[in-house]
């Protein structure tokens, strides 16, 4: 592989990183020569050295991942926030109560924040250093009927960003944000499922349904886990080295203004 990118040398580690999109840039960071952790919940079928098992939603699982950064690499140059989703039901903004609301700002403002408020500083102690928080096209264009919840995280996530990048760029530290739109995944694939079934159609109808409720994907496919990995990557990488403080949309196309 030619070294137009490359990660050698490079200890990342990288939130929600056994499926989808982040399991696509686990495996590419370490293609590219990087020394990568990655979390999750569950067991995951990686070694030791590679994972660690924690729930980021909590200050004591932040913790300990921040402990096992420390023990086995001794500090980071690259973290990658990819730890997101939603559980928030259907029904619009009446149906979410404050049970609904904390857990979705606990998996996806609270970790990113955790984390880099005990990560950064040793980014700033060695003058170099990159965060990158992956946040979501919901945004900007969250689904009232399941999403707005979610999406205000997403927001929050994005602002804290930006803030975060004006105080430590000027330390030797960036700070980018990655907004992906739909993503095809396993949990994508039981949503195309769970709609069909629900509006008596196939897969393809499904799917159909579901770009339609975006506004429609230019592209006409969600991206691959792949795709986003590639953008994480290069963003990570010093082929990049003067990009900060700003975000990169993924989407197909969904957003409809620049």
């Amino acid at each position: 592989m030619s070294d137009f990118l490359t990660l050698k040398g490079k200890r990342a580690l990288i939130t929600g990183g056994t499926q989808g999109a982040g399991a696509a840039t686990v495996a590419l960071f370490r293609q590219l020569g990087a020394q990568v952790l990655t979390t999750a919940r569950k067991p995951a079928t990686l070694p030791d050295a590679q994972f660690v098992a924690a729930d980021l939603t909590t200050p004591e699982g932040c913790k300990a991942v921040v402990k096992a950064v420390q023990d086995r690499m001794g500090g980071t140059d690259i973290i990658v926030h990819m730890l997101g989703g939603s559980s928030a039901p259907g029904g619009g903004f009446a149906a979410l109560g404050d049970a609904e609301w904390q857990a979705e700002l606990a998996l996806n403002l609270l970790p990113a924040l955790r984390l880099d408020r005990a990560l950064v500083p040793g980014m700033i102690a060695q003058g170099a250093g990159v965060v990158i928080h992956v946040t979501s096209i919901q945004a900007r264009l969250p689904l009232p009927e399941a999403t707005t919840a979610y999406a205000a995280a997403k927001a929050a996530l994005s602002v804290y960003s930006k803030g975060l990048s004006k105080e430590v760029s000027p330390k030797g530290v960036r700070v980018v944000r990655v907004a992906p739109g739909w993503i095809d995944t396993e949990a994508s694939v039981r949503l195309v499922k769970r709609v069909a079934a629900d509006a008596g159609t196939d897969l393809d109808g499904g799917r159909r349904i579901i770009m339609d409720s975006l506004g429609g994907i230019p592209i006409g496919r969600p991206s691959k886990p792949a795709e986003i990995a590639n953008l994480i990557a290069f963003l990570a990488s010093d082929r990049a080295a003067s990009i900060t403080g700003t975000e990169y949309v993924i989407d197909g196309g969904t957003v409809p203004t620049a």
